[in-house]
């Protein structure tokens, strides 16, 4: 956040005092606009802070009150009140409410605007605060935020306490990582961008792909090509007890860009016999052939020999489920070759020490955590994926996900598919990245709404493929 700071101090100074707000302002009310239909006769209450973010508001709430709108504000810290949009808004016929009075203002209301924190907020809302939020949300009244939902924190999607639960975000020059990360991300709503000038580096803190961008990145064989020159993906899965692990794995690495996919493990009659093109071998990892990549871990039980073998490999290795149990901290930083792991939150708290919660509280922390302390990149899986680069560079963010997707096998069948990606030749962070997008992506066409299985996501990789590429 401070690379947003520092560009929008830049900008004012190049610019006459007020524009950037101006700009804001402008932005903002045009939202509200189009959220409410009709300006002239609907009621608009502000929720104003001080400093900044409260003169956004004040600025847009004086633009709607001038199309006919009537708009209170409330004023929360009255002495450190943004003089310019507060005269703004008494000049165009604006009302000004204590906030001890501002219930049934509130609850009458069509829309309601969150200026009471800017990105320089920490912590949750103070009492006065919290309870007015409390009664906008139990309204009838669309709760818009301004730049963020105030409560929440900025840089690292944290929630500290009490905070505006919003039905739309504006948010101002870039998007804040505290709007696409969890748990911050659920308190944000519908999410809109408005141009204010800002000139930011190409490469930020938080980077989120696009379908462009993957497009970019996958796999594409050419005229000479045969299934070795894509590249091999070798998948050490699955167990007497967990089959199926094997099964999804498989299904993933098949659909994610390499030519081949060898399979070690006790569950190849299973896996040949719904996919028999995989090349199976019940010999361990040393004999099963050259391979680009591994796949370690889903259904794998206590096979810690197996995941020592595939760590011992000088290729690269993706380590998922019961792999993450068994492999060493100090297997993994030992290794010369690109290491991807792919923990869920209760996964990634057991390799720290922590409570699931605290991963959950505080992810982007977590990550990069995970990431330094195991010289990995590690993907951490959730509503809304995380991929952090060892090197310690800008992470990577995907919210292409569904809910629909916590299902059981959802995951092996992601291992699998970054893992081919890996075999292709993409790097640790694009591999990891890229399978995250496309199979969010393959979810969503999965579900449609409704409940699906790992197997259906499986299905609609090839589907997610076209649609991103084309």
């Amino acid at each position: 956040m401070e690379t947003v700071r520092a560009a929008e101090r830049a900008l004012m100074a190049r610019l006459p005092e007020g524009t950037l707000m101006q700009r804001a302002a402008a932005g903002l009310a045009a939202a509200c606009a189009e959220l409410l239909g009709r300006v002239y006769g609907s009621r608009v209450v502000l929720l104003v802070g001080s400093g900044d973010n409260g003169g956004d508001a004040l600025y847009a709430g004086a633009r709607l009150a001038r199309r006919g709108a009537g708009v209170t504000a409330v004023l929360l810290s009255p002495e450190r009140v943004h003089g310019g949009g507060l005269e703004a808004l008494r000049r165009a016929g604006g009302q000004v409410a204590a906030a001890d009075s501002a219930g049934e203002p509130i609850q009458r209301a069509d829309l309601v605007l969150d200026g009471i924190v800017g990105i320089g907020g920490k912590g949750g809302l103070r009492p006065d605060a919290e309870r007015l939020a409390g009664i906008a949300e139990r309204s009838r009244a669309a709760v818009v935020a301004v730049d963020l939902p105030s409560g929440v924190e900025a840089d690292t999607g944290e929630v500290r306490g009490a905070a505006v639960r919003a039905d739309l975000t504006v948010t101002f020059g870039t998007y804040k990582p505290g709007l696409l990360v969890d748990p911050a991300r659920e308190y944000a709503g519908v999410v809109r961008l408005v141009g204010i000038g800002l000139e930011l580096p190409t490469e930020g803190e938080l980077e989120a792909l696009q379908h462009a961008d993957l497009a970019r990145l996958l796999p594409a064989p050419t005229a000479q090509s045969d299934k070795y020159r894509r590249g091999v993906v070798g998948v050490a899965a699955g167990s007497a007890r967990y089959p199926g692990a094997a099964v999804l794995a498989v299904s993933g690495a098949l659909r994610g860009g390499a030519g081949a996919v060898r399979y070690v493990g006790p569950a190849g009659d299973v896996v040949i016999a719904r996919f028999p093109e995989t090349l199976v071998s019940d010999a361990g990892p040393a004999k099963a052939g050259r391979v680009q990549a591994w796949v370690v871990g889903p259904g794998i039980g206590d096979d810690a020999v197996t995941v020592a073998e595939v760590l011992g490999t000088d290729v690269p290795v993706l380590v998922d489920a019961d792999g993450l149990r068994l492999a060493g901290r100090d297997a993994v930083r030992g290794r010369t070759a690109p290491t991807l792991m792919t923990p869920h939150a209760g996964e990634a708290a057991a390799l720290l020490g922590v409570r699931r919660e605290d991963v959950e509280g505080a992810p982007l922390a977590a990550v990069r955590e995970l990431a330094a302390v195991y010289r990995a990149t590690v993907l951490l899986k959730g509503s809304t994926t995380l991929v952090a680069d060892p090197a310690g560079g800008a992470m990577r963010v995907n919210a292409t996900g569904t809910g629909w997707l916590a299902t059981a096998g959802s995951g092996d069948v992601l291992s699998g598919l970054a893992g081919s990606l890996l075999a292709a030749g993409l790097s640790a962070l694009d591999a990891g990245s890229g399978a995250a997008y496309l199979h969010g992506l393959a979810g969503r066409f999965a579900a449609q709404g409704a409940p699906t299985g790992a197997h259906d996501v499986a299905e609609r990789i090839p589907q997610a493929w076209r649609d991103v590429r084309h």
